[in-house]
């Protein structure tokens, strides 16, 4: 393990070497033990000790006690069991449930902030009681000091609901909290340091002052310590400008060696900026970086970029486990279960690497791609019983879509359960998906399990019954609020914050996201209880909570000579401006010193940094040339139409197979309603081909009953298709009519939805008509179409622009060939304006001679009018629009 380097610069060491020397005038070494310093945190534990060591200069010393006021006092018994937290918020929900006081909805939401506001209580009371009646006396004391005050109705709702659940005997982390600093307190004999920066709570500040009732106790605080620095002249109630010159003619040193501004243009510049300023202090040999974040959003995107250059971050803070993979695994299944597996849902479930842990990831992939195909192609939304019916004849499926209805009916989302009820079927449900072993194979998945597993234990006397909706919003509360920890990270660049940087120093520090509204950063009391009620309440406000953050960045700033602050001077086209509080210390050094700090290297850096990067050839129209092994033996007619709108669409489609994924439709499009109606024409003309050989108003009831069976299915998924299935009736009256008018002309019905294959010279073509009608010895191909006869006419305007029609009568050896609008209440039929016999064979030698030129090695040009790149997906691969002549 590195060894540690804090405390190392001279302000630092000055400060230590006070404390030290001030311990050594009341207690002479070389035996400290009887002396207790309490520190914010252990890393201010090793610079005291070496200056303890300086300022002794003696060959041995024995340390005195260095610890913080929480270690210290958890080694403090108590008489009664500490309900948990989990418990104690099942408790106060349910009271809340039984007044109907709030939404229930959001009575988790609700009971988080009251328990807070709760323990804020607790710490405020006058008394510090040892013992529960001790306790109870007072809270009766305060109730009653309270009865006839004037508070606001939530102030008055919060005082009263706390009274009423500190009745019992049990004891709560606040009052285990406080009757252990009453006891430390009771029993001082050992005199006490205290190293702090900023004012400490009500209760720490009672501990104190009844500890010093016991035993000498002295507070070392920053503040006062550094008070004649530059960074706390701006407290002064004078004017800047006076303040400015104050220390102009005191000789004050100014900052500029020590503090630098940066103000980004956006986040991604910010990020940038902070991952170059680390790596500029890892180049020079600084080996204890601090980056104190106050944005964590742009703390993430640092950090990947860090981690891009092979720099890897200890993060003190941590993630709540909400914002982890590991949680994101648990809301995918819970989700796919409350959505009815919703597709989408189901989909991303499968998609993470924590599910089916045994199963190898090839088959895993696999398995989800097929099912993925499936549905895109049959356009099942919703319903696990569907999906598993669905892929019956599927090998690789059956297992896994087994195992989820296994899982669900582990799950049982319709009963009412304790909460550790849900717990324990979820841990069920998890192990049948392998879940379980997947999240243990990981860090964060593992502590996440152990966090499951105390929930589920302090939970098991709770007898409260929660709807599965209900439950899930208190586990998704769950694991917002607690966080993962990677206490195996070690490395010279550590994330922290502003409170665990109490009296620390390092060879470099990077305030991050310093910008007005995150700096200070103070909680508003939550959606239901805000400033006002605190005030009432005689809690801390917004304001005494930014005076301790202020007094904390002070502190920092004193203690460390390297510092760098970083904010998005624009966020959306809006400006915002620097933290309050480094603001009014950069006017006053720009007034002092005529410097306002600003970083003036980074962006040449940055610049240079994207000159270095961004080296890319410019964009030319791509010509790519098919090796012989890829060109297809089989075109289709739609990928024909591709080859003739652009053949660099050809290209990706049809032989990279970069063909978009069909979405699963939701409710029912124009596309789908063209298919239903291919179906029921095709059955209709199967079972009458003739059709006026019967009445025209029996044509029209078959023709009607026909599209009822088939529009059926499409009725009960969607509501929306009745409309389209009214459209369509309103057109059969119309559809016999022109049918009639075919007959009479000697056109007969001859089959439909007929697949075909043509060999051309070095090239097969495929495709399925429609219909085909014959006359004698004539053969007509029909082609229905919903579109109006304005749009097809235009398709057909230009000559072999659209093959479909001339390919289809070349195949057939057709004479006529025609689109068929069913747009409308009438039929119309769309013809070509060429010779189609002459259009058809000219259309089957382009064909093969393309196919020819491909193989000889021709390239494929993206070369399509605009109006084919309008709608066409490729056209971010060939970079249209970007090309350089």
């Amino acid at each position: 393990m590195r060894p540690s380097r804090l405390g190392n610069t001279p302000a630092a060491s000055r400060l230590f070497d006070l404390v030290a020397r001030r311990i050594l005038q009341d207690h002479a070494p070389p035996d400290l033990r009887q002396v207790i310093v309490l520190l914010p945190n252990h890393h201010a534990a090793q610079p005291l000790a070496r200056a303890l060591v300086r300022a002794a200069g003696v060959p041995a010393l024995l340390l005195p006690q260095m610890r913080t006021l929480q270690e210290w006092a958890q080694g403090i018994p108590l008489d009664a069991a500490v309900t948990p937290e989990s418990r104690r918020s099942a408790l106060l929900q349910q009271q809340l449930r039984q007044r109907r006081w709030f939404d229930r909805s959001d009575l988790w939401g609700v009971t988080h902030e009251l328990l807070a506001l709760f323990d804020e209580l607790t710490h405020a009371m006058d008394a510090l009681p040892q013992d529960a009646d001790a306790f109870a006396a007072a809270v009766q004391q305060a109730y009653a000091a309270r009865e006839n005050e004037t508070l606001q109705l939530e102030a008055r709702l919060v005082f009263e609901l706390w009274h009423a659940m500190q009745t019992g005997t049990e004891l709560d982390e606040a009052r285990a909290w406080q009757q252990r600093l009453a006891i430390l307190a009771a029993e001082a004999i050992t005199p006490l340091y205290v190293l702090r920066t900023a004012t400490c709570s009500a209760l720490e500040q009672r501990f104190l002052d009844e500890y010093a009732q016991h035993a000498p106790l002295e507070v070392f605080d920053l503040r006062a310590m550094a008070a004649d620095s530059f960074v706390a002249a701006h407290d002064t109630t004078d004017g800047l400008r006076a303040c400015a010159g104050q220390l102009r003619a005191a000789g004050a040193a100014p900052l500029s060696g020590k503090l630098k501004f940066f103000a980004a243009a956006s986040l991604e510049q910010e990020a940038r900026a902070a991952a170059m300023q680390v790596r500029r202090w890892l180049a020079e040999g600084r080996r204890d970086i601090a980056v104190v974040v106050q944005d964590r959003v742009v703390a993430r995107r640092m950090r990947a970029l860090l981690e891009r250059a092979g720099v890897l971050v200890a993060d003190e803070a941590g993630w709540t486990f909400a914002t982890l993979s590991v949680a994101t695994v648990l809301d995918r299944w819970l989700a796919a279960l409350q959505s009815g597996f919703y597709h989408h849902d189901l989909l991303d479930l499968l998609k993470s690497p924590f599910i089916f842990h045994t199963m190898p990831p090839a088959a895993r992939k696999a398995a989800v791609y097929s099912l993925e195909q499936l549905l895109r192609k049959e356009g099942v939304v919703a319903g696990l019983e569907s999906f598993v019916e669905l892929a019956g004849h599927e090998d690789s499926l059956r297992e896994p879509l087994g195992r989820l209805r296994q899982a669900a009916d582990a799950m049982g989302i319709h009963a009412h359960r304790t909460l550790a009820g849900w717990l324990d079927a979820l841990g069920e449900s998890l192990a049948i998906l392998e879940i379980d072993t997947g999240l243990e194979a990981d860090a964060a998945g593992a502590q996440l399990r152990h966090a499951l597993a105390d929930w589920r234990a302090e939970l098991a006397e709770d007898d409260g019954r929660y709807r599965f909706a209900e439950w899930r919003r208190w586990l998704a509360q769950q694991l917002d609020t607690c966080t993962y920890l990677d206490t195996g990270m070690d490395s010279t660049v550590r994330f922290t914050h502003l409170i665990g940087a109490r009296w620390r120093a390092f060879d470099a520090v990077l305030l991050l996201g310093c910008d007005a509204g995150h700096l200070p950063a103070v909680a508003d009391g939550g959606c239901w209880f805000n400033d006002a009620v605190r005030g009432s309440l005689g809690l801390s406000t917004r304001g005494t909570q930014a005076a301790r953050q202020r007094d904390d960045l002070h502190a920092l700033l004193n203690l460390n000579d390297t510092v760098l602050v970083t904010w998005q001077k624009e966020r959306d086209g809006e400006q915002w401006l620097l933290s309050p509080f480094l603001e009014l210390l950069r006017d006053l050094h720009a007034l002092a010193f005529s410097d306002d700090l600003t970083e003036q290297e980074l962006h040449a850096y940055l610049v240079a940094e994207e000159a270095h990067t961004v080296n890319l050839p410019p964009s030319a129209q791509p010509v790519p040339v098919v090796a012989a092994s890829l060109i297809p033996a089989t075109v289709t007619i739609s990928a024909y139409n591709s080859l003739v709108s652009c053949p660099y669409q050809f290209y990706a489609r049809h032989i990279l197979r970069l063909n978009e994924l069909d979405e699963v439709p939701e409710g029912i499009e124009k596309r789908d309603y063209g298919e239903h109606v291919h179906a029921i024409l095709q059955r209709f003309h199967e079972a009458c081909p003739v059709v006026s050989a019967h009445p025209a108003e029996d044509m029209e009831a078959e023709l009607e009953r026909i599209s009822e069976q088939v529009f059926a299915g499409l009725l009960l998924r969607d509501f929306s298709a009745r409309a389209w299935f009214a459209r369509w009736r309103k057109a059969i009256p119309g559809y016999i009519a022109w049918q009639l008018e075919n007959e009479a002309e000697g056109w007969r019905y001859k089959e439909s939805e007929s697949s075909f294959v043509r060999e051309l010279d070095g090239v097969r073509l495929r495709g399925r008509i429609d219909r085909m009608d014959v006359k004698g010895g004539e053969k007509r191909v029909l082609d229905y179409k919903t579109q109006s006869v304005t749009r097809l006419s235009g398709i057909l305007a230009e000559p072999g622009e659209d093959v479909q029609l001339a390919c289809y009568a070349w195949a057939h050896d057709a004479q006529e060939a025609e689109f068929v609008s069913l747009e409308g209440t009438q039929p119309r039929s769309v013809v070509p304006g060429d010779d189609l016999a002459q259009l058809a064979t000219l259309n089957a030698m382009r064909l093969a001679q393309v196919m020819a030129e491909m193989r000889a090695g021709h390239g494929l040009p993206a070369n399509g009018a605009c109006g084919a790149c309008v709608y066409c997906e490729v056209r971010g691969v060939c970079r249209k629009g970007e090309w350089q002549p």
